[in-house]
């Protein structure tokens, strides 16, 4: 145990594992495969496999969210070393502790064995499922080291994270039906492909700019600089409005216009109008807010699609 580590007991430690898995993020993504799973299967499914759902959806991504900083163990440590601390600020990511490993709170060999535990809950639980859910899972955790391990290699590794974000979601359907339709897959895997890049990847990214070119990472802002990144968040953000509307008609669930229409609006309120703020002022602000306020989109998405449901 490291001496800053010995500073927390009890609790305090307990939320230092939370920190490490960025467990209130984490919280708001687990909307994500739930709506996958209620938009296709057009109800509430058993009480059984709502339990077993959620306990897998946390821990999943419980897992990933730790998989993350175990793989960026040393590129954190060298952030700390060349930026001297980190400033969270008001990032949704760092509400508790940012990279507790990496700032020596927890060992590497302590995230390893969270981060493997709550994998081995995650896939027992997958496998209560469905068993192609265990695959899903090891794909998104595969490609979550891919995504790490391209920082200072590519700036294409954004493509990566979209393909990481919507295993959830596609895992969700496959929870509640064998066999979906590819169509319904694919246009669920687009919407939110394009969330993640427009509201969460390059946003995020924009904020940590100064940080990343001291590191010599590989991000869309750093290579391309700010304005095309902007064009990129604004571009891909009204590509997934659009879709929300798409992915709604394709659904069982008979979506009337007002439903519809809050859909749209939860995207235009959400990401669009800080996504459009961003792209007039080039402020650092607005991408963090932006980031924030998106990653409250699956969860808003799902409260309309429940909603609908009860009625």
């Amino acid at each position: 145990m490291t001496p800053l580590a010995c500073q927390h007991t009890g609790f305090s430690r307990l939320k230092l594992f939370w920190a490490l898995s960025r467990t209130p993020h984490g919280l708001l993504d687990m909307a994500t495969p739930a709506l996958g799973a209620l938009l296709w299967l057009g109800r509430f499914p058993s009480f059984e496999l709502i339990v077993i759902g959620l306990i897998t959806t946390f821990a999943g991504y419980t897992a990933v969210y730790a998989l993350n900083d175990v793989i960026d163990y040393r590129v954190d440590k060298e952030k700390i070393q060349l930026c001297q601390a980190f400033d969270p600020g008001c990032d949704l990511d760092a509400v508790m502790v940012r990279h507790p490993m990496a700032q020596g709170y927890l060992s590497f060999y302590e995230g390893l064995l969270w981060t493997a535990a709550w994998s081995a809950v995650a896939m027992i639980g997958a496998y209560r499922l469905n068993p192609v859910c265990i695959v899903i899972f090891l794909t998104g955790c595969i490609l979550e080291i891919i995504y790490c391990l391209l920082l200072k290699v590519t700036h294409l590794r954004t493509l990566v994270s979209g393909g990481v974000k919507t295993a959830g979601a596609i895992a969700g359907v496959f929870a509640v039906d064998p066999h979906p339709s590819p169509l319904f897959l694919m246009v669920l895997f687009f919407w939110l492909f394009c969330w993640e890049i427009g509201g969460q990847n390059v946003p995020n990214d924009c904020t940590d700019l100064d940080k990343d070119r001291r590191l010599s990472a590989r991000t869309v802002p750093v290579r391309l600089g700010l304005e095309s990144a902007n064009v990129i968040i604004i571009g891909t953000l009204i590509v997934t409005v659009i879709l929300s509307a798409v992915v709604l008609y394709l659904s069982p669930i008979p979506f009337e216009f007002p439903f519809a229409v809050a859909s749209v609006a939860t995207g235009l309120c959400l990401f669009v109008l800080p996504a459009s703020l961003l792209y007039k002022t080039n402020q650092p602000v607005y991408a963090m807010a932006l980031f924030n306020m998106a990653s409250y989109y699956p969860l808003a998405i799902l409260i309309i699609v429940v909603i609908k449901i009860m009625l």
